[in-house]
C-alpha cells in the first residue's frame, strides 16, 4: 500500500508542473503575438497619418497640413507608447509594494538613502497623491526626511513613462539627460534638505504616527495575477491621464504648424538669458504629467527651442505642480513647501543653463 500510494503521489506532482508550465507558455506565445501586431503597427504610423492627411488637406505642407500630420502622427504612437510601457512596468510594479519601498529605505545612511531613494523613485508607481500616505510611512518608519524629500522628487519627475517617451519620440541622448539630470536633482536637493534638519516643519501628528510590521502580510502573485495587474494598471492610468495627454499633444501640433520657428528661438533659445527661469517659473503653475508634456516637448525642440530650457519647463511642470503642494500641505507646515519649492526651482533653472551651454 505504501508503494501504491507513494506512486500515485509521484503521478499526481508531474501534472501540476505541466499545468503550470503550459500557463506560462500559453502567457508568453500570447505576449509575443501582441507585441509582433504592435510592432508592425507601429512603425507603419507615419506612412498612415501623411496618407490620411493628404486626405484631409490639399498641401500636407501647409500649416494645417503640418499640424494635422502631426496630430494624426503622434496621437496613435504616444498612446502606443504609453500602453506598452504602463504594461511593462505594471506587470514588474507587482513586485514592489508601498510596504516593501519603506521598509528598504528605512534604517540606511543619509547619502546612501538619498541615492536609493531618487533611484528607487524611477521604478516605484507613486505620483503626487500618494505623497501623503508614503511621507507617513516613511516618516514613522524612521526614514529621514532629507531621503524622503529625494524620493519626492524623483518618483513624478524622474518616471519610467516620461523615459520611454523621450526615447521613443527624441532619442536616447534626450532621455539620458533626462535621466542623469532628474536623479542630481532629486539626490541634491534630499541632501540640502536633510542638512537643515526641517523636522519641526512636520506637523506634528505625522510625527508621533509609529509603523507597525507585525500585521503586514506579503500577498503572493501568480504569473496570471501579475498579467491582471498590468492589465488593470494600464487601463487605470489611461483612464486618467487621456485627456491630458490629447491636449498636449493638440498643443504641439499648434506649435509644430503655426508657430514660426524665429520666434521659439527667441523666447526659448540657448541665448536668451531669461529663458531658463521663465520657463521654470510657467510650468509651476500648469498641471499635466510627462505624457501629457512630452508632445509639447518634441513640439518645441522640433521648432529650435533649446533643450536646456525645455527639459526645465518639462522638469517644472512634473515635479513642482501646483496640485502635489496642496496635497503636501497636509502633513508639512509652509516654510518647509516653501524651502522645498525653492531648493527644486533652483536645481531645474541650473540645470536648464547648464544643458544649454553644454548641448
Amino acid at each position: 500500500m505504501k508503494n501504491k500510494k507513494c506512486s500515485c503521489s509521484c503521478q499526481k506532482q508531474p501534472k501540476k508542473s505541466k499545468n503550470k508550465n503550459k500557463n506560462v507558455v500559453t502567457i508568453i506565445g500570447a505576449h509575443i503575438v501582441v507585441f509582433v501586431l504592435w510592432f508592425l503597427i507601429y512603425i507603419n504610423l507615419k506612412d498612415f497619418s501623411v496618407m490620411i492627411t493628404g486626405l484631409l488637406v490639399p498641401s500636407i505642407k501647409s500649416q494645417l497640413g503640418s499640424s494635422l500630420q502631426f496630430f494624426l502622427y503622434d496621437t496613435p504612437k504616444v498612446f502606443m507608447l504609453l500602453m506598452l510601457v504602463v504594461y511593462l512596468v505594471g506587470f514588474f510594479r507587482s513586485y514592489i509594494t508601498p510596504e516593501k519601498t519603506r521598509r528598504f529605505l528605512a534604517g540606511k545612511s543619509e547619502f546612501l538613502g538619498n541615492i536609493l531613494a531618487a533611484l528607487l523613485g524611477i521604478f516605484t508607481p507613486f505620483c503626487s497623491c500618494s505623497a501623503v500616505p508614503l511621507f507617513i510611512g516613511f516618516v514613522s518608519a524612521g526614514v529621514p526626511l532629507g531621503v524622503t524629500f529625494s524620493f519626492l522628487v524623483s518618483a513624478p519627475m524622474v518616471n519610467e513613462i516620461a523615459l520611454i517617451l523621450l526615447y521613443g519620440l527624441l532619442g536616447w541622448k534626450v532621455a539620458a539627460i533626462y535621466l542623469g539630470m532628474g536623479l542630481l536633482i532629486a539626490i541634491i536637493s534630499g541632501m540640502i534638505i536633510g542638512k537643515l534638519h526641517p523636522e519641526k516643519y512636520v506637523e506634528k501628528w505625522v510625527t508621533e504616527i509609529r509603523s507597525d510590521d507585525t500585521n503586514s502580510k506579503e500577498i503572493k502573485f501568480t504569473t496570471w495575477d501579475r498579467v491582471n495587474f498590468a492589465l488593470q494598471a494600464t487601463f487605470d492610468i489611461l483612464k486618467r491621464i487621456w485627456f491630458y495627454v490629447l491636449i498636449g499633444i493638440f498643443i504641439g501640433a499648434v506649435i509644430h504648424g503655426y508657430v514660426p520657428e524665429s520666434f521659439m528661438a527667441m523666447v526659448m533659445g540657448a541665448h536668451s538669458w531669461w529663458s531658463v527661469p521663465l520657463a521654470v517659473l510657467l510650468g509651476i503653475p500648469l498641471y499635466s504629467n510627462a505624457a501629457g508634456i512630452i508632445p509639447v516637448v518634441e513640439a518645441l525642440i522640433g521648432k529650435g527651442a533649446a533643450i536646456g530650457t525645455v527639459l526645465a519647463f518639462m522638469m517644472s511642470v512634473i515635479a513642482l505642480s501646483f496640485p502635489e503642494m496642496v496635497i503636501l500641505r497636509k502633513v508639512l507646515k509652509p516654510r518647509l513647501i516653501y524651502m522645498f519649492l525653492i531648493i527644486v526651482t533652483l536645481g531645474i533653472t541650473a540645470v536648464g543653463y547648464v544643458f544649454n551651454f553644454l548641448v
